[in-house]
């Protein structure tokens, strides 16, 4: 295990009308509140207005930013950046998905600093924020955990780059995940989102760092996604299923399973390549992408953890020929994700190969390695994306 230094700072409030705390928490800290929504359905669903009274109740001011989209532009990062200039905004209240909370965080760096925020996507520049905005959340979705990390994610339309920065300043500073705040999400988006927690998981595990902890927490999330995820599409108003799910969201990436750990991050490069160029659903990419990536790097070096993942998440007997497990844990994955109704092919999301080429280049260019599990070159991203279709 390598060395690591461990800090969530995040004020998690779980549970059924834990809604009430965002009046207490914002007097502690907030004179006038930015509040970040996405299309629209947290007002339809009556979420905005638990939000809004509980804002109204601190006695703080606030203004909205809403139309915070899937796959969240820049654009709409440089309307929350100058709301919050013009207006003297010294809090920002995320309310939705890992779309608005994205938003939400690079807004908050934004603010802070006198150049272009995308400056701190671009991995060569090598800038961090030296300060930011401090942010709250109010959990819609369980997919992404960005309510308890300190990562972003934003498109930038003009470029078709989908890009990733973090720093320990974009932790929310608190985080409301009440389950009945996810019933109203689809089966579809359900369904993606926990691909997305599941795909979150495999970037930690499949590692050649040693780390018994790390992993057997890892394969308990796997399994919790494996229970309850078919529970969770199928009767969306179940409390224990949507509970279960959005805790593991949360664990899934708020590094408790990661530190200590050479983590790989492929799929991801992958996807987001996709998802900048076709805007598809980042947890639909990821269903299509992770076992074709498993497939791939699939080799007498790497089965010893495609082993474990069989044996230990999806019960496959140890007895049997190790290829022949490690072959049939990526099978299981492949149909698990089928059985949630996503989708197994990019063809059957309406996309062809023609930018496969680009994606690839993009890619490597950006991250320089990709893949630590096993490092990608161009030619065997290009495999991936083909194997995809």
């Amino acid at each position: 295990m390598q060395n690591f230094t461990h800090c969530i700072p995040t004020t998690v409030y779980f549970g059924k009308g834990q809604v009430k705390a965002v009046s207490e928490e914002l007097k502690k800290q907030a004179k006038k509140v930015l509040i970040v929504t996405g299309g629209g359905s947290v007002k339809k669903y009556g979420i905005f207005d638990d939000v809004i009274k509980q804002v109204k109740k601190a006695g703080i001011e606030y203004v909205e930013l809403s139309g915070i989209k899937p796959n969240p532009r820049l654009k709409s990062v440089y309307r929350g950046i100058e709301t919050c200039k013009k207006e003297s905004v010294d809090f920002i209240l995320a309310v939705g998905g890992g779309s608005v909370i994205d938003a939400a965080k690079t807004i908050a760096a934004g603010v802070k600093y006198n150049g272009d925020v995308w400056d701190f996507f671009i991995k060569d520049k090598g800038l961090f924020p030296a300060d930011a905005l401090p942010i709250g959340c109010v959990l819609t979705i369980a997919a992404t955990g960005s309510e308890m990390n300190e990562n972003a994610v934003i498109t930038k339309e003009d470029t078709r780059r989908k890009l990733a920065f973090g720093s320990p300043l974009l932790r929310p500073v608190f985080s409301i995940l009440d389950p009945e705040y996810t019933y109203t999400v689809n089966k579809y988006h359900t369904a993606a989102g926990v691909a997305d927690i599941m795909a979150h998981v495999f970037e930690q595990y499949f590692s050649h760092t040693p780390a018994y902890a790390q992993d057997r927490m890892a394969e308990a999330l796997l399994k919790t996604c494996i229970h309850y995820g078919p529970i969770v599409c199928e009767k969306p108003r179940d409390y224990v299923a949507r509970a279960n799910i959005m805790w593991a969201s949360s664990l899934a990436l708020n590094d408790l399973i990661g530190e200590g750990k050479e983590q790989d991050w492929a799929s991801h490069g992958i996807e987001h390549e996709l998802s900048a160029v076709y805007d598809i659903s980042h947890g639909v990419g990821l269903a299509i992408i992770a076992p074709n990536w498993m497939r791939h790097v699939l080799s007498e070096k790497t089965i010893g953890k495609f082993l474990e993942y069989g044996i230990n998440v999806w019960g496959i007997d140890k007895n049997k020929d190790k290829m022949a497990i490690a072959n049939e844990a990526i099978d299981k994955s492949r149909k698990f994700f089928n059985s949630l109704g996503l989708p197994e092919k990019l063809s059957e999301v309406n996309i062809s190969n023609e930018r496969f080429q680009d994606m690839a280049r993009n890619a490597t260019k950006h991250y320089g390695k990709v893949g630590h599990f096993k490092e990608l070159s161009e030619k065997d991203i290009v495999e991936i994306l083909n194997m995809s279709l």
